[in-house]
């Protein structure tokens, strides 16, 4: 049995960005930290790795964050490495109806007053001022009201706008999503107009974004970090947290020494009794295509703040919801892939091959070398019952915390609410 001194060492369970998060922010105070991850490396759902078949580095799931994402970006400055994401210099969302072939660019306006929706150039074709309007009846939705109690499915802007934002942020059916979270996202969002909409994305991948960076930060203020240790149970002494055992070691902890469980929410709940975490959840399908060249991109180029774009479009009337490129690689996801994460990996394979040939005019007949993940529980359901079941950072023992973009974040489960449970775990650790 190893026994911890009583320097007040920190115990972080979860090497995802909720706790590398909250690892950074403790290590950047001085405090001695312990990383531990059941894998074999850092990153959680949010990792890269060298793909053999593609024979490239590819991320285990496609994320587009945003420049309201001010805890993301703050993280990557502690660290050194804003320049880890690009985007356009101004907002824009192109999007591309695989059934009509009809092609668009959303282009939030700058300020709080979205004249964009004034304006029916700049609106989705098709599209009228009333059903934008419409969109204020989440502001009064109480914390039971679904999406579609608020929002009218058959309206015309309901399949090329609201559905496929919906769907991207709660990866939950959207009519079956969170009318209150959704708000907020959008307050967060589009309410602060352009400058708060613009589109990131790791530029070399995630593991150089966001996870690489923080592992050498946390190596060079001597942090320990250990893989293929995995949590089996923790022992509880009264009010407190008294040892955690893993496979082969138990650590025992001193008297000031603290934990932050930084875990799925069914990992979570078999650890700590008495906690009621969201429990039903919804997976997220993507695919990464190599092919022989770089193609035409079918849009207009907007340059990337910073360097290098890596350019993306939404997608409609096919599989895929979104579609990304960085050179030669095409990279889509399906999120509330539930029922299509069922499917054999070749059937799910050859439908995305096809929204892919259609979206950038290949040839059809081409076979290039494709790799499937499915992440069959990505996230939580986002519905107004699992809303309910989120906890606080603050557990039921004094010394032990929590943090997941599954806890209390006020925003839906992303990289953005990973981080900031990981700043809320680090704050509520360091407060009496």
């Amino acid at each position: 049995m190893t026994v911890a001194g009583d320097e007040g060492r920190v115990h972080i369970v979860g090497a995802g960005l909720a706790g590398l998060s909250a690892a950074v922010r403790l290590a950047a105070q001085g405090r001695a930290v312990t990383l531990y991850e059941a894998a074999a490396q850092a990153g959680g759902r949010c990792r890269s790795f060298h793909d053999a078949r593609l024979d490239c580095l590819i991320d285990n799931g496609n994320h587009l964050m945003m420049t309201a994402n001010t805890a993301v970006l703050d993280y990557l400055d502690l660290l050194q490495a804003g320049d880890a994401l690009t985007g356009p210099a101004q907002a824009a969302f192109p999007f591309l109806d695989l059934e009509s072939g009809q092609r668009w660019t959303l282009k939030p306006s700058a300020g709080r007053i979205p004249w964009w929706i004034f304006r029916s150039r700049q609106r989705v074709p098709g599209t009228h001022l009333a059903s934008y309007l419409k969109g204020l009846r989440l502001a009064f939705a109480g914390a039971d009201a679904r999406i579609g109690d608020c929002l009218d499915t058959h309206d015309p802007l309901w399949r090329p706008f609201w559905e496929p934002l919906i769907v991207a942020v709660l990866n939950t059916p959207a009519e079956e999503g969170s009318a209150r979270l959704l708000w907020q996202m959008l307050l967060l969002t589009f309410a602060r107009g352009e400058a708060a909409c613009r589109p990131l994305v790791a530029r070399d991948g995630l593991g150089p974004a966001l996870v690489d960076p923080a592992l050498a930060f946390l190596a060079d203020r001597g942090a320990e970090i250990r893989f293929n240790q995995r949590l089996r149970r923790i022992d509880f002494n009264d009010e407190r947290a008294a040892r955690l055992d893993f496979a082969g070691q138990a650590i025992a902890l001193g008297s000031a020494d603290q934990v932050i469980l930084a875990l799925p929410p069914q990992a979570a709940e078999g650890l700590l009794p008495g906690l009621d975490a969201p429990r039903e959840s919804h997976a997220i399908v993507n695919a990464h295509i190599r092919l022989p060249q770089a193609p035409d991109w079918p849009f207009e180029a907007h340059q990337a703040e910073g360097g290098r774009e890596v350019p993306f479009m939404g997608l409609l009337g096919g599989t895929a919801d979104w579609l990304f490129l960085r050179g030669s690689v095409v990279s889509l996801t399906v999120s509330a892939a539930t029922a299509l994460a069922q499917r054999p990996n070749d059937e799910i394979a050859a439908a995305l091959w096809s929204d892919t040939a259609r979206a950038l005019n290949l040839d059809p007949a081409l076979n290039p070398p494709i790799r499937v993940i499915n992440e069959k529980r990505a996230t939580f359901a986002q519905t107004p019952a699992a809303l309910r079941r989120r906890p606080p950072p603050r557990s039921a023992w004094r010394n032990l915390f929590l943090a997941g973009d599954w806890t209390a974040t006020g925003l839906p489960a992303t990289i953005e609410s990973a981080v900031r449970s990981g700043d809320a775990a680090a704050k509520a650790l360091t407060l009496p």
